[in-house]
């Protein structure tokens, strides 16, 4: 194993020393170059990903933190001015709770912890502020648990009871606010905030609330439940005409196309709650009835009956009728039923948000319509959209000309960018084929140039050893042919030495470079 490493580190070793001296230059910075890439990316990938430890902490809190982090030898990071203290992410519960049993952060509002700190000697002023602290510090905690809140501040005005005073001031409240960037809170939310404030001290009025956010802009105040009532209202009808609206223009689009209609939908909801009683009695003449009684009376007159007849006198004694008058009859029938009354109570109560009335307008393109009838459209919205004649809806369909001025001035704008993007592409691949040409020319042109330096230092190198092989041969037995050449004398011997001498000179100073790398390639052979 020793014996390959080693060899292969020769061989590399041998490599290199061939390389001419912009190649080891161009080996040297390429190294370097990628030594510092695969550094600097061990380096991020070793980083450790920081997580907030505290948020919005206190100056003198966070310089107490940073100290102790220094002292158990943590890294920590700060971020929003000092007011976020960052560690890594596998350490952010361990180093809170170390921090936490050591007391800090300590200039929090604290909520009803701040009772825990109350002694004999607290007079009746500080138990009360200390309580008014108590409780916005909690509420505090409680609206920043809110996904849009990233701050809140509650401040509580608590007038002081008196003994005897029959007048007494509300209890008032004010909310500031500071939102996640990016995101706004609606009228629920500031309508949540304002109940979770009123709920959460007695005697607290909702009208009494003013919430406010970070940028000095009003969202509720005191007293103003109308004008949120209002707003709802508003937002309620909004909504509604937008849903109607976008139901027919859906409806007209897949006739006629998009861009070719125009709709505006006014809804008029009744928002008064009404609350019905409504009382019905009722009897079913064939049931029977639950008590009944009937009398009869009948009386005739003297001279055809022989029942008494006559006046009562003063003592209550009848006195007997003295005329004979004719004939005199007296009947009475009396009966009394009782029946079963049956009763039917109803309790209708009417949710608000009724739509009492419901006006659609709609505008059709004059230049672009073609086969399609105003009375058509205007029958499809009545049954589409449940347009009821009877309650006062009404549906009106004109035909009139579009300006498509925006919209040609739209289009041409994104066919110029269009191009513009194109263009842009085009430059943006023209210069990166650019690039990859001339870096191809640049490697082909090195490539050409080490192809000729190597043919050229073949040639030399062939053509010194022939030299050299030539010079150091010892002269070889001449053989005789059968016409004998006359030998060069020894003299001419030294002049063609001589002559090979002058012209391996001469190619050292024609081709320094490849000699050298030749001698040099000479010399690590020797030493092998």
């Amino acid at each position: 194993m020793r014996e390959l490493v080693l060899d292969r580190l020769d061989g590399v070793r041998r490599t290199f020393a061939s390389f001419t001296a912009g190649q080891k230059t161009v080996a040297i910075v390429g190294g370097a170059a990628i030594l510092l890439a695969a550094f600097l990316m061990y380096r991020w990938a070793a980083a450790p990903s920081y997580a907030p430890l505290f948020t919005n902490i206190a100056p003198a809190d966070a310089s107490a933190v940073v100290d102790k982090l220094s002292a158990q030898g943590t890294s920590y990071q700060l971020a929003d001015g000092g007011n976020t203290i960052l560690v890594p992410q596998d350490e952010v519960y361990a180093d809170r709770i170390a921090l936490s049993g050591a007391g800090l952060p300590s200039q929090s509002s604290g909520g009803y912890s701040l009772l825990d700190k109350q002694s004999l000697s607290t007079s009746q002023f500080q138990e009360q502020t200390t309580y008014k602290r108590a409780i916005e510090g909690e509420m505090e905690k409680t609206i920043e648990a809110l996904d849009a809140v990233q701050t809140a501040v509650v401040h509580v005005a608590m007038p002081q009871q008196e003994l005897f005073s029959t007048d007494k001031n509300p209890v008032t409240a004010s909310v500031l606010v500071q939102t996640v960037p990016g995101t706004t809170l609606s009228t629920e939310q500031v309508q949540a905030i304002v109940h979770l404030v009123s709920s959460s001290v007695e005697g607290l009025d909702p009208n009494q609330v003013t919430v406010t956010d970070s940028a000095g802009n009003v969202l509720s105040t005191a007293g103003n439940s109308l004008d949120t009532v209002a707003n709802t209202r508003d937002q309620e009808v909004t909504a509604f005409e937008d849903r109607m609206t976008q139901s027919a223009q859906a409806l007209l689009d897949r006739v006629l196309g998009p861009g070719n209609s125009a709709v505006q939908v006014t809804a008029d909801l009744n928002f008064d709650r009404t609350v019905t009683h409504a009382t019905r009695y009722f009897t079913n003449p064939n049931q029977v009835a639950l008590n009944a009684s009937s009398s009869k009376e009948t009386y005739k007159a003297p001279g055809g009956s022989s029942t008494a007849g006559g006046v009562v006198g003063p003592d209550g004694q009848l006195i007997p009728s003295t005329t004979g008058t004719g004939a005199s009859r007296y009947k009475k029938v009396d009966k009394t039923s009782d029946n079963a009354v049956d009763k039917t109570v109803e309790d209708r109560q009417a949710a608000p948000g009724n739509v009492s009335s419901l006006h659609v307008g709609v505008v059709l393109d004059q230049s672009t319509i073609r086969g399609v009838t105003a009375a058509q459209v205007q029958a499809l919205l009545k049954s589409g959209m449940g347009i009821n004649a009877k309650r006062g809806d009404t549906v009106l369909v004109s035909s009139l000309p579009f300006d498509r001025t925006a919209q040609k001035q739209a289009a041409a704008a994104l066919a110029a960018a269009n191009q513009a993007a194109g263009q842009a592409q085009t430059m943006s691949m023209l210069r990166t084929g650019g690039l990859v040409l001339l870096v191809l020319l640049i490697l082909l042109a090195a490539w050409l140039r080490g192809r000729k330096r190597r043919k050229l230092r073949d040639q030399a190198t062939t053509y010194v050893v022939e030299q050299l092989r030539r010079n150091n041969e010892p002269p070889a037995t001449p053989v005789l042919p059968a016409n004998p050449v006359p030998q060069l004398p020894p003299a001419n011997m030294a002049e063609l030495r001589v002559a090979a001498r002058d012209e391996i000179a001469a190619l050292v100073e024609r081709q320094p470079e490849e000699v050298a790398q030749l001698l040099r390639g000479w010399l690590v052979e020797a030493e092998q």
